[in-house]
């Protein structure tokens, strides 16, 4: 940070740092929720399968890919791990699950490239966690957040494998682990009162967008690492579970906000056009673990908004053009291919 900090260099540095937990959650409100949303899918901690190609009817996410069937699943990890069991799936078909935590880093996979396409048990466990995995359990995963997305997708290669493609969601189980196990549940937890996203267009310049990044924040504990931001930013009223109420700020309080939100934009249009639109840096530099980011928050703010919950550079590479040779804006053209896929398949 600059020396003499202002409000709205704090407001700026907070928003940009928080704005893919904002857009991820008015995803995963309208999926797992808001059950009136037509973007609806279920359950907390129960697979979703869409056993079809994506549309431009289906605008939650904004870059989906229409080649890999998905299956949604929410988990909520709050209360006791979940086991999340795959099937034997052939080589010869391309599958994965993209483990995406509250801050959308990736933080793990699983899948034909990752661990094969064998069939297996996985735990997934949440930062309270201190257990022991039990036996029939291949993998522990933990993630840094008491929410997390699992993002599964399964390779379709024609309209008449699609029945094949069904088959194989099918067998994508999740469960407790207590009922793996068969051993007694902990204490049923009470429910959350989530609070109303924002619209795509209100993020941009809602004052509320702080009081949801607060409400986020008090399931997504500090990292050793941010201990310092989070001190600078508790002095503003961000942090987990504080008030923020963007009714009763001062004019003065206000107009910070706005400032800093306004510079947060303008720092991601300079982003993208010297580092993006270059090619210095791809949208995938934004996607990834913690460790692989770095705490880069500007980068993981671009890929957010250029295309939430893509993979990380392991799994996926996402060619993009915005501009042309002469750096006029040019239709975007991009060609995203998996390290498992056929040529001219694709992966988002």
């Amino acid at each position: 940070m600059k020396a003499n900090v202002t409000a709205a260099d704090v407001y700026k540095e907070a928003y940009i740092y928080g704005f893919p937990m904002v857009d991820s959650y008015r995803i995963q409100h309208s999926y797992f929720i808001d059950e009136e949303n037509p973007e609806y899918k279920g359950a907390w901690n129960v697979p979703h399968s869409v056993a079809r190609v994506y549309t431009p009817d289906d605008k939650a996410i904004q870059t989906p890919n229409s080649d890999t069937p998905y299956t949604f699943l929410g988990a909520d990890l709050r209360a006791e791990p979940i086991v999340i069991s795959v099937p034997d799936v052939s080589e010869s078909r391309y599958y994965s699950l993209q483990f995406v935590d509250m801050y959308t880093h990736n933080f793990a996979y699983v899948g034909s490239r990752a661990t094969g396409s064998a069939a297996g048990n996985y735990l997934l466990a949440g930062p309270d966690w201190t257990g022991e995995a039990p036996a029939g359990i291949d993998g522990v995963i933990r993630s840094e957040t008491q929410f997390a997305f699992v993002l599964y997708r399964t390779q379709l290669f024609d309209e008449a494998d699609l029945d094949e493609v069904k088959r194989i969601q099918s067998k994508y189980v999740v469960q407790t682990l207590s009922r793996f196990m068969d051993v007694a549940a902990p204490p049923v937890l009470p429910p959350v009162d989530f609070i109303p996203p924002l619209s795509p267009q209100a993020q941009k310049d809602s004052p509320r967008f702080f009081a949801v990044l607060n409400f986020l924040l008090q399931f997504a504990p500090i990292h050793p690492s941010e201990v310092g931001l989070m001190e600078r930013f508790k002095a503003y009223g961000i942090g987990a579970g504080l008030a923020f109420d963007a009714d009763r700020l001062t004019e003065e309080q206000r107009a910070a906000v706005s400032t800093g939100m306004s510079e947060a934009w303008n720092a991601f249009a300079t982003f993208k056009k010297e580092q993006v639109d270059t090619g210095l840096r791809s949208s995938a530099d934004g996607f990834g673990t913690r460790e692989f980011l770095k705490n880069d928050y500007l980068a993981r703010m671009a890929s957010a908004v250029l295309g939430i919950y893509g993979n990380s550079k392991d799994e996926a590479n996402y060619p993009v053009y915005f501009v042309d040779a002469e750096g006029r804006p040019w239709m975007r053209r991009r060609i995203t291919t998996s390290s498992r896929s056929r040529p001219g398949s694709c992966r988002r």
